[in-house]
């Protein structure tokens, strides 16, 4: 009989399987296999008055999986749960072993934070039981997303129309909309800048206005800066020269959040699409034949490393660059206290460089790769060093200051430099205590700018620092509010490359009735609180059901208060009838987002009738029938024949001409859209001719 193993994944339990040999037998459990019913009071699958019992239901298209592995279970000699390293994994494993007819408290739990042969082997040789207090903290969280969530969703649904609610999500929209509501209400005011330049030794350089009478200088109107310029003639003198040398340190390695944030802002990767390749990175990637975690756990808030990964990293940067550039190891917040089993986000192994492993990932998966390497190496090499030096012009009582900048050991940007480019200015050779005229000496008008809209780096950095959510759910509950419409992510303009997240009007409207009768529930602290108080259920030293009950009579109370109070908003009557029941007829929406007309005495009377179809004025080539706006399953609108589907016909858009002509068949280069909506210069022959202008950036972006 051999030993079964459990893992959440399909990917990497082949992969485990080769490392552990014969004797075993690995198989996966696809992520979690059940959940809280939906059955009780308010559906909740919750029996509150009996202690917070929860009544769980294996997921509809778990049932042939939880089957399965309990056939094996039962022919196994052994089982181990191999679930992912955290709070979630452990809830899975605990889940599994209830439904497998093991007892949670002697199962076998195998725990590793890489998919590697020496870390699996290890693991296995070091097995450990269920975590209880961790599941609590899973079990608790989920019953309070379940409560919020469900309670404050069909409340929002009745009463505004909105589509749900949570516990984190809810705050996520606050901190947009209360974003915006500061952008409105900033009045921006003018003021100028007065800059001297300078020409010494063929080396330009400026200074600026710094002080005027020793105090800050702050130029508010037009008059006021000509005046100060009528006194800028002439010489200037050089009161002070101070030079000083500074250190750089590097940064931390990757943790969740700041790898979501580092890619969104360096790549323009959404935080999804870099989870789901650091995923992929984790669980194995095909090398030299063999599939191999390249990666650690990536759902970790640890800037810790293993000393062994340290010793390697250490010797390879030495035999690299030198002695000089080997630096201290040193982590965050007295991590090296802590019994976080996690690390930092870090490769498994020092000697798969990006170089090496280029040609075994695809372009966006080398990105997140080099990146996470880089920045694990550059974490443990020494601070760059820098001479600054700083020149203090003096004109009556004006002050002008110019500072240069020059790195004179590079240290860790030898790695890291590509990813944090440092602006050289040197000064040129000056003396202190001699007079230099200036070439010119200008003002520039300015407008003080407002706070900026959260980007989804931004956005995650504000929950992470606020301590609301936690690095596996980031991702999530950006992904829920844009899909409930409830924000959009949008160019800040039409020139601009950064997107920003604007709420939309619905958004708004949840904001305002959420904080109208849920404050004390929904805001920023008392959702750190409640995250708090999650770490010390997994801690074991807070009762699950103490914070439960609590929680519960304080969210009861507001609940009961809003639900009567909460005004409903009143319905959009189209002026017409129900036929089948004589009751008006209104305006309603679908799940999807789509209009309809419906009866307002639903669901008593069911009658509906389809929105009437948007016209375009044009009539189908192919049939003559009117054509309309229609929509795909993406929610993309389109042009197309309002006969479908006996008539398939689709509008096709004008194609754009460049100007050049195709280098392979001599057809006219036009402009194209990927599936992803990337533009791109491709041949107008397309499928016949395939080419695509600068065809590496085209592939990249279309894969982005």
């Amino acid at each position: 009989m051999k030993k079964l193993v459990i893992v959440e994944s399909p990917s990497k339990s082949k992969t485990i399987e080769k490392y552990l040999g014969s004797d075993f037998e690995v198989v996966s459990s696809k992520g979690h296999i059940r959940d809280l019913a939906i059955k009780g009071k308010d559906g909740l699958g919750i029996d509150v008055k009996n202690g917070f019992t929860p009544t769980y239901v294996v997921d509809k298209d778990k049932v042939k999986t939880v089957r399965d592995l309990q056939n094996k279970a039962k022919k196994s000699a052994e089982v181990f749960l191999a679930t992912d390293p955290d709070r979630e994994g452990e809830a899975i494993s605990w889940h599994l072993a209830m439904e497998l007819g093991l007892d949670p408290l002697t199962v076998q739990r195998v725990v590793f934070n890489e998919i590697t042969k020496d870390a699996v082997k290890m693991a296995f040789d070091h097995p450990r039981h269920i975590d209880i207090d961790l599941v609590k903290s899973q079990e608790t969280r989920r019953m309070l997303d379940r409560i919020i969530g469900f309670k404050l969703s069909k409340l929002l649904q009745s009463k505004i129309r909105s589509k749900s609610a949570g516990r984190v999500q809810s705050v996520a929209l606050k901190l947009i909309v209360d974003r915006e509501k500061e952008i409105e209400a900033f009045v921006s005011t003018k003021y100028w800048s007065i800059n001297a330049l300078f020409n010494e030794k063929k080396k330009e350089f400026e200074a600026s206005l710094s002080k005027i009478n020793g105090e800050t200088a702050e130029v508010l109107s037009l008059d006021y800066a000509e005046e100060l310029l009528k006194k800028c003639t002439g010489p200037f003198y050089l009161d002070q020269l101070q030079e000083k040398k500074t250190k750089k340190q590097p940064r931390f390695p990757f943790i969740t959040s700041t790898l979501q944030q580092e890619m969104s802002t360096k790549f323009s990767f959404p935080s999804k699409k870099t989870m789901r390749i650091a995923q992929k990175l984790y669980e194995g990637i095909e090398v030299n034949g063999q599939l191999e975690g390249l990666i650690t756990y990536m759902r970790t808030d640890s800037t810790r490393l293993s000393q062994q990964f340290v010793s390697h990293a250490h010797q390879l940067i030495e035999q690299t660059y030198g002695k000089e550039y080997v630096g201290f190891y040193k982590v965050k917040n007295n991590e090296e206290t802590t019994q976080d089993a996690h690390e930092a986000i870090r490769p498994t192994r020092c000697d798969y460089t990006p170089d090496k492993m280029r040609k075994y990932l695809t372009a966006d998966e080398w990105k997140v790769y080099a990146f996470i390497y880089d920045r694990t190496m550059a974490s443990l090499m020494s601070p760059s060093k820098h001479e600054v030096v700083t020149a203090v012009f003096t004109k009556e009582d004006l002050q002008f200051t110019a500072s240069g900048s020059v790195t004179v050991f590079d240290g860790y940007l030898k790695v890291y430099g590509t990813y944090e480019q440092s602006k050289e200015k040197e000064l040129p050779v000056l003396t202190a205590g001699q007079w230099y005229t200036p070439i010119s000496v200008s003002s520039k008008e300015h407008q003080t700018q407002g706070p900026s809209r959260y980007t989804e780096a931004s956005l995650i950095k504000e929950m992470e620092s606020n301590g609301i959510g936690r690095p596996s759910t980031y991702s999530a509950i950006i992904e829920t509010i844009q899909a409930r419409e409830y924000v959009k992510l949008e160019k800040g303009s039409q020139t601009g490359k950064t997107k920003y997240f604007f709420p939309t009007e619905q958004g708004k409207l949840t904001d305002e009735k959420l904080a109208e009768h849920f404050n004390d529930i929904i805001n920023v602290k008392y959702t750190a609180f409640m995250e708090k108080e999650l770490d010390e259920i997994a801690e074991g030293t807070l009762d699950n059901i103490a914070a439960l009950s609590e929680f519960y009579e304080r969210f009861s109370a507001v609940y009961e208060k809003a639900r009567k109070t909460m005004e409903k908003i009143a319905p959009v009557l189209t002026g017409d009838n129900c036929p089948k029941c004589g009751q008006p007829l209104v305006i309603r929406k679908s799940r999807s987002g789509e209009e309809f007309v419906g009866c307002m005495g639903y669901p008593e009377c069911d009658y509906i009738v389809a929105a009437q179809p948007k016209l375009t004025g044009e009539d189908c080539p192919e049939c003559g029938k009117p054509l309309i706006e229609r929509k795909n399953r993406m929610g993309k609108v389109f042009i197309g024949c309002s006969a479908y589907p006996d008539c398939k016909y689709i509008k096709k858009e004008p194609k754009v001409f460049t100007g050049e002509m195709c280098p392979q068949c001599g057809s006219p280069l036009v402009q194209r859209k990927s599936r992803y909506g990337k533009m791109f210069t491709g041949c107008s022959a397309f499928p016949k001719c395939r080419y695509i202008k600068n065809d590496k950036k085209a592939k990249e972006n279309d894969e982005g």
